[in-house]
């Protein structure tokens, strides 16, 4: 009988590679361990196969009687028929974020940010739940909620009185005082608007849905007011997006570039790569300026409320984009959206 020839250069590549795969699992395990986000592992009905120690100690339970209970025991908004639904229409590696809201042991709860993610394992059906608490993100909302109900209320109404006030002055006299007065009192009511609309809208974002960009740029150009200004809209291309935020930022981008580069500046709309961008041929931003624009309350015209590029990347961040300035070889302003998926 002849010997078998075992060649030991195969032998040393398998053994490298089961060395690297018990070095990889190795350290997919010590991320699981100490995560600082809560992770566990269900099947398609919902039950837990594995949490993690985080989970266990934010929820007050141990590693054994989470195995036993099911996703709703713990998410109290979790209801079993739909999240099945949900489980059942995602494919290998889809992901889906909801918002959830987990009840501790002792019977305290808490909100959180639920991530899932199927990857099936042996021809099982598995999700990969990923879950971060946002009680302080959720009390930065309340707080701007509670803000903006003040704004509303108490700005509001004396500003309506002062209104009222000024016409009757006007039935007893002319003046350039009250042509002041009225200027002031519409910059006001410009500034409680934004001020609202950032509170008030934040980082939300609704249902996306296949938006083409040429046709909404050219709706929005049609609610600023653009004096002789000319819009170029290139942007042959579709976007999943919430319309009523993306609406909020074309306008104050298209208002900014007619507010900053003149009259007669000429605004482009086009696309990237990976998103899309807004151009003029104004003075632009001068350098040292740089992100500052994005700050609320930053304006270099006397008559802007300097709110308007704020809202603008807030409603590129509630997308998860990126909004961004960039000069131009002629001097103008652009402003790059980035992280968009785009379809031609």
């Amino acid at each position: 009988m002849e010997g078998v020839v075992v060649n030991s250069c195969d032998i040393t590549e398998r053994k490298g590679r089961e060395q690297a795969l018990e070095e990889t699992k190795g350290r997919l395990e010590s991320l699981f361990d100490e995560s600082p986000d809560m992770i566990n592992l269900h099947d398609a009905d919902g039950n837990i196969i594995d949490p993690n120690p985080r989970l266990c100690e934010e929820t007050g339970y141990d590693k054994s009687t989470l195995t036993g209970m099911a996703v709703w025991d713990i998410d109290e908004r979790a209801d079993p028929e739909t999240a099945r639904a949900h489980w059942q229409s995602m494919d290998q590696d889809d992901e889906l974020t909801v918002e959830g809201r987990y009840r501790r042991k002792d019977g305290s709860t808490f909100p959180v940010e639920v991530h899932t993610r199927r990857h099936d394992m042996d021809d099982e059906a598995r999700f990969i739940v990923v879950s971060r608490d946002i009680s302080e993100r959720k009390a930065r909302e309340e707080q701007l909620e509670q803000f903006a109900s003040v704004v509303s209320h108490d700005l509001r109404n004396p500003l309506h009185v002062a209104g009222a006030n000024l016409e009757l002055a006007r039935e007893d006299c002319e003046s350039d005082h009250l042509d002041r007065v009225e200027d002031a009192h519409e910059r006001m009511s410009t500034l409680i608007d934004d001020l609202l609309q950032l509170a008030r809208d934040g980082n939300q974002v609704n249902d996306a849905e296949a938006i083409d960009l040429a046709t909404l740029v050219t709706e929005c150009w049609q609610t600023v007011e653009t004096e002789a200004a000319t819009l170029r809209a290139d942007s042959d291309c579709t976007v999943h997006a919430d319309r009523s935020r993306l609406k909020q930022l074309f306008e104050n981008l298209l208002r900014n570039a007619v507010e900053h580069g003149g009259e007669s500046v000429t605004v482009t709309v086009g696309t990237l790569a990976d998103g899309f961008y807004v151009q003029d041929d104004g003075p632009g931003v001068p350098a040292e300026i740089g992100d500052a624009v994005f700050e609320p309350g930053w304006s270099n015209l006397a008559e802007g409320t300097g709110f308007g590029l704020s809202i603008a990347r807030k409603v590129a961040d509630a997308h998860g984009w990126s909004l961004d300035y960039a000069a131009t070889e002629t001097g103008g302003a652009r402003f790059e959206i980035t992280g968009v998926e785009v379809t031609r």
